[in-house]
Parts: C-alpha cells; sequence; structure tokens
C-alpha cells in the first residue's frame, strides 16, 4: 500500500540550532533602541515627503467641478457653470488644458458655497447647520485598544466636517503624533501641544488658592518655573495653520507623554483641582470654542489623564471597533473602565458637595457612539449583526467599509479626501468615498440633533424666565 504524500513538514520542525545561533544577531541594548528609532524617523521623513512641495510643505489637492457638484455644492453642473459665467467676480477655476474641466481650491469652493449660500435657493442647505451663539461641539475619538482605525477615523471625520464648510479644530492628544503628522504639524516640545493648557489651569487654580491661603494667614504655595511660564501661555498661541484653509490644529509629540506623570503629582498636591475640567475650560478661556464650528479630539489608546481629559471635554464620544470578537470584548472592557472612572470622580466629588449643600457633578455627553472599522461584510455580517443586537443604538447602524482606496491613500500618506480621484478607477473612487461619507452624515446627525436640543432648551429656558 502506498504511503500517503503529507508534503513537506511545518517551518518550526528540525531548526538547526547552530544555524538559529548565527541568525540570532549581537544582543539588543538600550543603545540599539535608539538606532531603531532613528531608522524610524528617517523611514517617516521620507514616507511623509511623499506628496509635499518643493519647499517640504504640505498642500491640498484642487477640486473639479464634477467633485464640487456631486460632493460639494448641492447645485446641477450646468447651473453651476451658468452662475459662474453670471458672476465674473466669482472664483472661475483653471483648465489644465484649453476647454478642460475647470478645478478649484477648496478656499474658492468655500467662496462658492457662501455665494449659493447667500444667493441660492432657499430650498437647499447649501451651508451646514449651525446655530448663533452656541459654542462649538467637541467630537472625542477613543478606544483604549490600538488599531481600531481610532485616528483614521478622527482623521477622515475632521476632513468632511471641512469639506461640508465647517470651520474645524483638531487637537492630538496622542504623544505618537499620528493626527499631527496625518496634517502636516510641526511640534519641537510639549510646549507646543496640550501640556501648557493643563499647566495653565493648574496654576490658576493653584493662584486662586493661595489667594485664600493668605486670607486665612497660611503660607502660599510656591509656583515653580513651569507652572509660571505656563500661565503666559495663550490657548490660541499653540494652534496651527494646516494644508486645509479650514482645519487647524493643536499637535503632539513624544514628550506630551509626560503629562501623564506630572497631571496626579498635580493632582496630589491640590485636591481641589478639577483635573478633568482642564482642558474644557482652557479653550473656553481662550475663545476656541467660539472661533471653531467643530473640534476632534484624538485621544491616547489608554485611559489616562490625557485621554480623561478628552472624554470629559467632548460632548460626542466616537468608539471605533472592528467586526471581531477580541475588539468586542475589549470595548466593553473600555465601556466599563469609564464607568468606573467617571462613576468614582462623580462619587468623590459629590461627598463633599452634599457636605457643602452644592451642586453635585454628573457628567454626560450628548450621545456615545460605537462604530465599526474596517468592515467585511461577506466575512463579518453574522459577527457585526449579533453585535447590533447587544449593543443596539449605541451601535451607529453604518459600517466602515474597507475599500481599495482607503489602502492606496494610505501608501501616499494621504486621507481618501486628500487623494486625486484621477489617480484611481472611478468606480473604486466613488465606492471609497461612500463609506466615509456614511460615517460623516451619522456622525453630523448626532451633531445637528445635540446643537438643535440645545436650542429647544435654550428657549424653553427663555420662556420659563
Amino acid at each position: 500500500m502506498k504511503a500517503e504524500s503529507k508534503g513537506p513538514l511545518p517551518p518550526y520542525f528540525n531548526i538547526d540550532p547552530d544555524m538559529a545561533e548565527a541568525a540570532l544577531g549581537a544582543p539588543a541594548s538600550t543603545a540599539g533602541f535608539g538606532e531603531i528609532a532613528r531608522a524610524c524617523e528617517a523611514g517617516r521623513r521620507d514616507l511623509a515627503s511623499r506628496g509635499l512641495e518643493e519647499g517640504g510643505d504640505r498642500h491640498l489637492r484642487m477640486f473639479s467641478t464634477w467633485e464640487i457638484t456631486r460632493y460639494l455644492i448641492p447645485v446641477a453642473s450646468g447651473h453651476f457653470r451658468r452662475v459662474l459665467k453670471q458672476n465674473p467676480d466669482l472664483p472661475q477655476g483653471r483648465s489644465e488644458t484649453a476647454g478642460g474641466a475647470k478645478w478649484f481650491t477648496l478656499d474658492e469652493v468655500l467662496r462658492l458655497r457662501a455665494f449659493f449660500g447667500q444667493e441660492g435657493s432657499k430650498a437647499k442647505n447649501y451651508l451646514p447647520y449651525r446655530p448663533e451663539g452656541l459654542p462649538a461641539k467637541i467630537v472625542a475619538v477613543a478606544n483604549f485598544k490600538g488599531g481600531v482605525g481610532k485616528t483614521s477615523t478622527a482623521a477622515h471625520l475632521a476632513m468632511s466636517a471641512a469639506l461640508d464648510g465647517y470651520k474645524v479644530l483638531v487637537i492630538d492628544l496622542d504623544s505618537q503624533g499620528s493626527m499631527t503628522s496625518i496634517f502636516g504639524g510641526k511640534v519641537s516640545d510639549e510646549w507646543q501641544t496640550v501640556f501648557p493648557l493643563l499647566a495653565r489651569n493648574y496654576a490658576a487654580h493653584l493662584r486662586a488658592d493661595n489667594l485664600r491661603r493668605m486670607d486665612r494667614g497660611e503660607a502660599p504655595q510656591p509656583l515653580d518655573d513651569t507652572l509660571t511660564e505656563a500661565l503666559k501661555v495663550e490657548p490660541a498661541s499653540l494652534v496651527q495653520k494646516t494644508h486645509w484653509p479650514n482645519i487647524d490644529l493643536i499637535g503632539a509629540q513624544l514628550n506630551l507623554y509626560w503629562a501623564e506623570f506630572q497631571v496626579p503629582v498635580w493632582r496630589m498636591a491640590a485636591r481641589g483641582w478639577k483635573l478633568w475640567d482642564a482642558l474644557t475650560a482652557e479653550l473656553d478661556a481662550g475663545g476656541l470654542l467660539d472661533q471653531y464650528d467643530v473640534i476632534f479630539l484624538d485621544t491616547p489608546p489608554a485611559l489616562g489623564y490625557l485621554t480623561i481629559n478628552g472624554l470629559a471635554a467632548a460632548d460626542i464620544l466616537l468608539v471605533p471597533l472592528g467586526a471581531s470578537f477580541l475588539e468586542f470584548d475589549s470595548t466593553g472592557r473600555f465601556f466599563d473602565m469609564l464607568h468606573s472612572t467617571f462613576g468614582s470622580i462623580e462619587e468623590a466629588e459629590n461627598l463633599a458637595a452634599r457636605a457643602l449643600g452644592r451642586d453635585e457633578l454628573s457628567f454626560e455627553w450628548d450621545a456615545v457612539r460605537a462604530v465599526v472599522t474596517r468592515y467585511d461584510g461577506t466575512q463579518q455580517g453574522e459577527l457585526g449583526a449579533l453585535m447590533q443586537a447587544y449593543l443596539g443604538q449605541v451601535l451607529s447602524p453604518h459600517r466602515q467599509d474597507f475599500t481599495a482606496l482607503i489602502g492606496q491613500a494610505g501608501e501616499q500618506v494621504q486621507g481618501i479626501y486628500e487623494a486625486d480621484y484621477r489617480d484611481f478607477n472611478r468606480e473604486t473612487y466613488v465606492r471609497g468615498r461612500e463609506t466615509f461619507d456614511a460615517t460623516y452624515a451619522a456622525v453630523k446627525q448626532l451633531i445637528v440633533g445635540a446643537w438643535r436640543r440645545d436650542v429647544q432648551a435654550a428657549a424653553a429656558a427663555q420662556a420659563a424666565e
């Protein structure tokens, strides 16, 4: 009887110890980490340089009449051309060839949108909904599991909102600085991140506490050089312009991680300091909540002090996750930690509040949604439906598909909205945009609904007076 052929053995059999030792290389050392880091930095610079202008700056591509009338301004292309012809003072675009398609900068698109909003049909929403007199809505994107598409989701939402006509501020709270790289930010040290805002808030608390101490005849607590310097920092001075005309950035870099060690030291020294309110208070004090329409926070993949500040500041919390058991399980633990962390803060604060007859602390968000990213309906449909059944409204019914456009754009260190559709198959581009447009539509509905609820609450309060 002929023996059945089993094919080659698995690669983990018959490993020769001498050959393994020869391939091992020299032992690793602390200095070796520095060499690896320098190699990665050189590679990062090389990759990040793709698509840059000659001077080393990132630039935003132009937009064609087809894109503008399909995705940006709800107007027929023929009518769009007639309006331009009738209004020579409006941006007229440029053609790469005689008689070719017209292309416009995003600045020009924003001017055209404003014109249509003023002069166009009142039945169409040329301008995005934004009630006057209300602060920006803050959207935090968070999950302590890495690789779930957190930064990519936040970046594309910021780009979507900008294309929709909103003025956007992106705040990178992650010391890895991936969001900062996406928007071409340059951050030399922690003094160009949110760190001085946290320090400024603590210093202001300490200074106010010192006045109370002196009233009681007690010695004040000295402010060190860091806190003294932080008091001089204006929040607006931390904001960088990006290659998007209506997206600004407060960036991050590795030294921002120092805040995770410094903040608890400050908290131990001053138990009355409300560290979770620091970011919100400084954004408000610096006028940034009035200068922008939407603020997106990209948080670290951990529930540390920076993440707590971001989540406490947020009006809307988005939690990206993949449709897998491990990511579903990890996300459940993330929500459990949120419950424990914010519940502990409320409990501790409210013990004192009840004793002093003050209003109790209660954290509240306009909406919390989990969003499935990198979704493959052919492989993950059953698990996606199961997750929806358990999470209900908390899980957004829209699932962000992974398409070829995402991978191709990522190779060029771009968001999909930054990629020129002529570099792709038209069908691939349209399909790739659809999934991110739908993600933004779901988030925009939350933002608009939250603003509308605020407007109605304000009107009800005024009527009750």
